[in-house]
């Protein structure tokens, strides 16, 4: 059977190495439009700040690997521009602009996401930039010279703020705009406040509720002009959000769901036989919302293409979808949610209860040098568990895993006074702040 898998990044390399790991005599073709394959994509901003030495230590496997050692005919460099999925044929073009077209009997979309540059004037100019691979941060860090002191960033979303924090770290002036009222939107209005506080004490200038119009410059980009001013820059990065690659799909009539990703099901097939899809091109089931959602994180893409591989050599298994888990490092914060916000919950018209409490990771009396904020959202009437957000210090990212797999396990807010979870005074206090924040519950 000949597979082609279209994107050779997260989903597309882990279907493919589910293929070899799990079956034999198969033909697998791996379309990549860059040069690079399986690499992390979360730790470009760490590169730029120095905490990650290389953009070789983000590659888990080049394309030679997976050619030599696995048996992968991997093409790197090929653009697709059109599946004909009624003949089950590949269309597209090589770096070198040679048309090329490739049948496969199975076929996995795993073509990623891209960065959104809205239409705003100027934005041909040099200096302005988006953030989503490799060859993007070298750009970046060779044009972030001594003589270029002033970074703008538009867009307060993952992106943008862990940008900020490392454009700072290089002695960078940073400004962040967004046109919406709060920085990290996928938190509530309360716990955003935190994040303010976090960037202006480190300097970060920003401009919310503010929308840019176009950019100014001679060649090079100078200023970028917004509903509300003129701001002179020497750096503009733009981090607005990601869609899915999906435009060769345009003519195939596949299903698409939210945000225009590809619609799958929990076997990651497609609406068209034989096509699969997975990662930030495709849906993904949100266990709280009862729905299919749209969250593009490495998490779900890895998890979704290993899931894709083996339905595609029909070792059935299903993706059990997500619950909305993200976490990220601000400055001296760590920022962390899952599930429902209480906008979200909203939304859903879900009946809601919330509750907001100060703890710290060790017990009170052997440090307090650690606080956090931990709210957690649950259903008025039943009690389940919708949602969690911490800000804080040490401990947060243990708090928002246990209250993640408690999400996905639909447990219930009294439910977590029963948990076994570790204690002694470095860690934790006898009632830890997850069950603490349960025990306040009405």
């Amino acid at each position: 059977m000949d597979f082609v898998i279209i994107g050779g990044d997260a989903a597309g390399m882990s279907a493919a190495m589910q293929i070899v790991r799990n079956s034999k005599g198969h033909s697998i073709t791996v379309l990549e439009q860059g040069g690079i394959t399986s690499y992390g994509q979360c730790g470009l901003p760490y590169v730029l700040s120095g905490d990650v030495g290389s953009t070789e230590d983000l590659i888990a496997r080049d394309p030679e690997t997976f050619r030599e050692k696995y048996g992968i005919d991997v093409r790197t460099h090929h653009t697709v521009t059109e599946v004909d999925c009624d003949h089950k044929v590949i269309y597209g073009k090589d770096d070198q602009g040679e048309g090329f077209e490739l049948s496969y009997d199975r076929l996995l979309v795993a073509s990623g996401a891209a960065p959104v540059m809205p239409p705003w004037e100027g934005q041909e100019l040099e200096g302005i930039y988006s953030l989503k691979t490799i060859p993007d941060i070298k750009e970046i860090m060779a044009a972030t010279t001594s003589d270029k002191q002033h970074v703008t960033i538009i867009g307060g979303g993952y992106i943008g703020l862990e940008m900020a924090e490392s454009f700072v770290s290089i002695g960078k002036k940073v400004r962040l705009i967004d046109r919406g009222p709060q920085l990290a939107k996928i938190f509530d209005e309360d716990m955003g406040e935190l994040v303010h506080e976090e960037a202006e004490r480190n300097g970060v200038e920003l401009h919310l509720g503010e929308s840019v119009e176009g950019f100014k410059g001679d060649q090079h980009v100078q200023s970028v002009i917004t509903d509300k001013g003129e701001y002179q820059t020497d750096l503009v990065l733009v981090a607005v959000g990601v869609a899915p690659n999906t435009t060769f799909m345009k003519n195939t009539g596949v299903y698409k769901g939210v945000n225009d990703a590809i619609a799958v099901n929990a076997f990651m097939e497609t609406s068209i036989l034989d096509i699969y899809a997975a990662g930030d091109c495709a849906t993904q089931y949100h266990r709280i919302k009862k729905k299919d959602d749209y969250i593009p994180l490495g998490t779900h893409a890895n998890k979704q293409g290993q899931i894709a591989g083996l339905n595609m050599i029909d070792h059935r298994r299903s993706f059990r979808g997500i619950v909305g888990t993200s976490i990220l490092k601000f400055f001296d914060l760590t920022l962390a949610r899952t599930g429902l916000s209480e906008q979200e919950a909203k939304n859903e018209k879900i009946p809601f209860k919330k509750i907001t409490i100060e703890s710290t990771h060790a017990a009170g009396y052997y440090s307090k040098e650690d606080p956090m904020t931990l709210k957690i959202v649950y259903h008025e009437q039943t009690g389940q568990l919708l949602g969690a957000q911490i800000i804080g210090g040490l401990g947060a990212d243990k708090r928002i895993d246990v209250l993640a797999t408690a999400l996905f396990h639909e447990m219930s807010i009294d439910e977590l006074e029963d948990l076994d979870l570790a204690y002694a005074p470095p860690y934790n206090s006898v009632w830890d702040p997850v069950q603490q924040a349960a025990r306040k519950a009405d």
